[in-house]
């Protein structure tokens, strides 16, 4: 009977401890996740740039958001599409691929067009002018070259003549997918085209497309997220903007044109900005006398290359400016940004950019630049 007691001691102890473990692992996960609601709700007010009006009236993608969820693959109706990252390429003339900067397999409507004698390229061009200007998004006309076989964008003081040509209209961009009025307009005056140059022309299903852009602009806006932080100073005054500038100019970045300052990755591209809290803008001259009460430091995740990296940069930025300044690093409400939500931005951040190169969009590329714009 002794024993018997023992063992039921022994079972009722361990029932315990594991009920003590469970009930911990519960309450950590509570704790986190609520860290997290903070941050990816709204909580924290635009430390993360912002959750959107649920009210608010849907007119396709808008500015960069952390509100929507995405899928961790791109939509089946363009995941064909995305598999190679770059257009497909002409076996019968290997060097005769288009150019990913205006004729991408995922991010355009491509279509060619085929004349029997050369047409010259201003033809074409004031062929387009007459609806080109009633469409909303990017359209790129490029030629072949028959010297070469190989494609070339024609601009606008283009002066030569070609056989063969491809015109691509952008689906996506940050104000939403192409609408199939606007791609039946395209589609019409593509053929308008083709009929005066007596081309011949191969126009794909135009409902597909349109599934396609939907798609597409779906995948996009679910990882189309600008992080924000905030540096003010600490007594509430203001920070002098010539030493800011020399601070800045200190930490590697360059007060540009459009008033931000701007960091820059070794090959030109935008790791993140710096700007007045205010609605003022920056320049070399306002800089000098302007009171300014705070920085607003931003990075566009989709539009840099590495953007854990682009984080750390921009957090070791903040942490410069505030320590230089007499300021500190805050959230939308004034509130100190703790290390726990600096940890779960980063993570975010590498965990979007991931869900990004699984769908074939890798960050900060020709293809992401372009439907993050």
């Amino acid at each position: 009977m002794a024993i018997s007691e023992l063992q039921v001691a022994l079972v009722g102890a361990g029932a315990a401890a594991v009920a003590l473990v469970w009930g911990y692992n519960a309450w950590q996960e509570r704790r986190h996740r609520k860290i997290a609601d903070r941050i990816f709700k709204g909580g924290q007010g635009d430390a993360l740039l912002g959750a959107e009006d649920p009210e608010a009236e849907d007119s396709g993608r808008r500015e960069p958001h952390f509100a929507v969820e995405a899928s961790d693959e791109l939509p089946e109706a363009i995941g064909d599409a995305a598999t190679d990252m770059e257009p497909a390429r002409d076996d019968s003339a290997p060097q005769s691929m288009l150019p990913v900067e205006g004729a991408d397999a995922v991010a355009d409507c491509v279509l060619r067009l085929t004349t029997v004698d050369a047409v010259p390229a201003p033809a074409v061009l004031a062929m387009q002018d007459a609806w080109a200007a009633e469409l909303t998004k990017p359209l790129h006309w490029h030629a072949r070259n028959d010297a070469d076989g190989a494609w070339q964008p024609v601009a606008a003081d283009e002066t030569g003549r070609y056989r063969q040509w491809a015109v691509a209209l952008q689906l996506v961009d940050r104000r939403g997918p192409v609408l199939e009025g606007e791609l039946a307009r395209f589609f019409d005056g593509v053929q308008q085209v083709a009929t005066q140059t007596g081309a011949v022309l191969e126009l794909p299903a135009r409902g597909e497309l349109v599934m396609r852009a939907a798609a597409l602009d779906e995948f996009c806006a679910g990882v189309d997220i600008q992080f924000v932080l905030h540096v003010v100073e600490a007594s509430g005054g203001v920070f002098s903007g010539t030493k800011l500038r020399g601070v800045a100019e200190a930490a590697g970045l360059a007060l540009e044109a459009d008033g931000v300052f701007r960091a820059r990755d070794a090959a030109g591209g935008e790791l993140f900005t710096v700007a007045n809290l205010g609605a003022e803008r920056l320049d070399a001259e306002s800089i000098k006398s302007l009171a300014i009460h705070g920085l607003t430091l931003s990075l566009d995740v989709p539009r840099v290359t590495d953007g854990t990296l682009a984080f750390d940069r921009m957090l070791a930025t903040a942490r410069q400016l505030a320590t230089a300044l007499g300021g500190v690093l805050v959230d939308a409400q004034r509130a100190p940004l703790a290390d726990a939500m600096i940890a779960a931005i980063r993570a975010r951040t590498a965990e979007l950019q991931q869900r990004m190169k699984d769908g074939g969009i890798v960050p900060g590329s020709t293809r992401a630049l372009r439907l993050f714009s």
